[in-house]
This record gives structure tokens, sequence and C-alpha cells, in this order.
């Protein structure tokens, strides 16, 4: 083929963006305004400017679309997205990316919902925009994966958190129930959490010890 008769994709990325929030799993989404798919929900993206990285633009559309500081936001690449017809404008490549955010970390208006922008229960995020079903669905199956031997469930965990809390989080990434007392158990042993000084009071219950991750990176370890 000749330099000439060269034809090139156009370049986006998509971001699925997920929080934490009473013990469920969810994700930010946006409703589209691309005629083929008016009205329908999508994950937030758009294409990346001739002066922009993918990183940047990812960032740039979380802003701009879900009214959402990225700056909160903890950014990971997750995969791209080359299928032949996934936009039926032209030929479309996405950079997908995953994004984690802890939910107290959302302020009043970041947690709400508008006319353009909600956070869905990831069980009901279904019949999406493009190929965003494909999407989640890789997305989901990355960050379950990725949970089992680092530290990421941290990024959307606040700060201090209970034992119980955290196995929680746990539980509601995996969609499976753990074994409480093996879990504690071994989690304690992995040296990856620090006691605080606080503790959580409230209800009929004692006060439980609170915990933080001892180091803010992501590490790899056997966690699950």
């Amino acid at each position: 083929m000749k330099v000439q008769d060269l034809r090139f994709a156009v370049l986006a990325t998509d971001v699925v963006l997920f929080s934490l929030h009473d013990d469920r799993l969810w994700v930010r989404l946006i409703t589209t305004q691309n005629t083929h798919f008016q009205g329908m929900q999508a994950l937030p993206g758009g294409l990346i400017g001739p002066t922009e990285t993918a990183d940047e633009a990812a960032k740039r559309h979380i802003e701009a679309k879900t009214s959402i500081a990225s700056a909160k936001v903890h950014f990971e690449q997750l995969y791209t997205f080359s299928t032949i017809d996934r936009d039926p404008r032209g030929r479309v490549v996405a950079v997908a990316y995953l994004g984690f955010v802890p939910w107290e970390r959302l302020s009043e208006v970041e947690r709400g919902s508008t006319s353009d922008a909600r956070w869905s229960p990831l069980k009901d995020a279904r019949g999406l925009a493009y190929d965003h079903d494909e999407i989640v669905k890789v997305a989901l199956a990355r960050l379950r994966s990725r949970v089992t031997y680092t530290t990421l469930l941290q990024k959307l965990l606040p700060k201090e958190f209970t034992l119980t809390e955290l196995e929680h989080a746990y539980e509601a990434v995996l969609g499976a129930d753990l074994d409480k007392r093996n879990f504690r158990k071994k989690i304690l042993k992995l040296d990856i959490l620090k006691e605080v000084p606080n503790k959580k009071s409230g209800g009929a219950f004692r006060p439980a010890q609170l915990y933080r991750f001892a180091t803010d990176k992501v590490i790899e370890i056997e966690v699950i």
C-alpha cells in the first residue's frame, strides 16, 4: 500500500469509573448525544485531541462529562478496543481506562445525578451504547483479578476503615461471600494494614478498631 493510500482510525478514550457505596459497586454513566444512540447510557469518554495523550484525554472527559474532579480519581489503562464497526460514525479505536474513586471523597454534587450523568449500580449497567457493555465486562474482570493479588482495593476505600468494611468491600467487588475468620487472619498476617488510634462507634456493638493501608502505593501481594 502506498503512503498516500493510507487511511487512519480516529482515537478515542472511554473510562469505567468505579466507586463503592452501601456495599455495592457503582459505575458512572452519561447520556450520549450521538444520534445513532440518542438518549442511551454510555461510559464517559470521547476523542483524543491532537495535542494530548490518552491519559490527558481520559481526565479531561471525566471532568467535562461527569463533573468529577480527575485529581480524585486513580486511573489505570485497561485495554484497547478496536473492533471495526464499534462506532457507526466511522473507524474509531478506543483506549479504555479503569478509574477508581472513594465515595467519601466525592462532594454532594459529584455523588448526585443530572440529566447528563449519574451513578448506576454495576448490576444495572446494561444495554449501553457502542460496545460499552463489553468494556464494562472486561473492566470488572480486570478489577476482580487485580484485587486478589494487589492492594488496588484501597483506591475504592476511605483512608480509615474497619475490618468488616474491608471484608464487605472485597465481597462487593468479587461478588462472593468470604469466610470472615480466615479473611481477617490472612489480611492481618500480610502486614499491609496499620492500626490507627481512632475507633468507629455506633449502634449496639462495641467500637471497632480502624485501619489504613500501610502505603498509598498499589503493591503486588496475594490478598485473596
